[in-house]
């Protein structure tokens, strides 16, 4: 099966608990770093810094797609799903129980953050929630969002879609690094969510719920405009392809 296209001919629970795991893992691994940094507990030296937050979601990611990816397409993002679905490249039926699965597993990996680091973790580090920067309005966080999930889908549906691309050898790479690059860029501004779930699930358990939204409807937007994009690009690649052939 193709990365981040439809799990047809996969028993149907199995895709759903890949994403519900692979999520628990992105958002476990990544939020963690950020909690760690937060509450300044180093491992040896000095503690976390924002490069090793987005260092910790790429690197996590990385590792998610090239685990889960033959199985449920490694999306672990409502913004990824969405976009792949209104492409064509995953089916809408197969939408809701995702983003669920998704969802759940961001809200699992906000406890198990809770309980490894305590409560600290919720009351001083927010589990790694999302938040606007101070000086930053919700105009440019909504831009933002919608900019840096951009880059991360327009990869995605390249690297899953291109005949060219030998997707099973990189695309996990690929996506690791374009996720990476846009919490390097969103870091300071939003946070960089770039993820609906990465973001409602440590805001849910945490209780800091400030414009929740934004991280919904900035991502989705971004997503589809990615998923187009790309899909348009090859199909222009396509079309030479054929022409040429001629």
């Amino acid at each position: 099966m193709a990365l981040y296209s439809s799990s047809t001919g996969v028993a149907p629970a199995r895709p759903l608990v890949a994403e519900l795991v692979g999520t628990f893992i992105l958002v476990f691994v990544g939020c963690s770093v950020a909690v760690a940094g937060a509450l300044q507990r180093p491992t040896a030296g000095p503690s976390y810094d924002s490069l090793a937050v987005a260092l910790g979601f790429g690197i996590a990611l990385v590792a998610v797609v090239a685990a889960i990816g033959p199985i449920s397409g490694g999306h672990v993002n409502p913004a990824v799903t969405i976009g792949q679905a209104a492409i064509g490249q995953f089916p809408w039926r197969s939408v809701p129980g995702y983003l669920g699965a998704q969802l759940a597993g961001a809200i699992l990996a906000a406890f198990a953050i809770w309980l490894c680091f305590g409560d600290a973790a919720r009351d001083d580090a927010n589990l790694g929630a999302t938040a606007l920067a101070d000086g930053v309005n919700v105009g440019q966080g909504l831009l933002t969002e919608a900019l840096i999930t951009f880059v991360l889908v327009f990869v995605v549906g390249l690297v899953a879609s291109d005949p060219r691309v030998p997707s099973a050898q990189i695309a996990s790479i690929a996506v690791g690094f374009a996720l990476a690059a846009g919490v390097f860029i969103g870091g300071p501004l939003t946070g960089g969510g770039v993820n609906p779930a990465r973001a409602l699930g440590p805001m849910i358990v945490s209780g800091q719920l400030d414009d929740f939204w934004l991280y919904i409807i900035g991502p989705v937007i971004g997503g589809l405009l990615g998923a187009f994009v790309a899909a348009y690009v090859l199909r222009a690649f396509q079309q030479e392809q054929e022409d040429g052939g001629h």
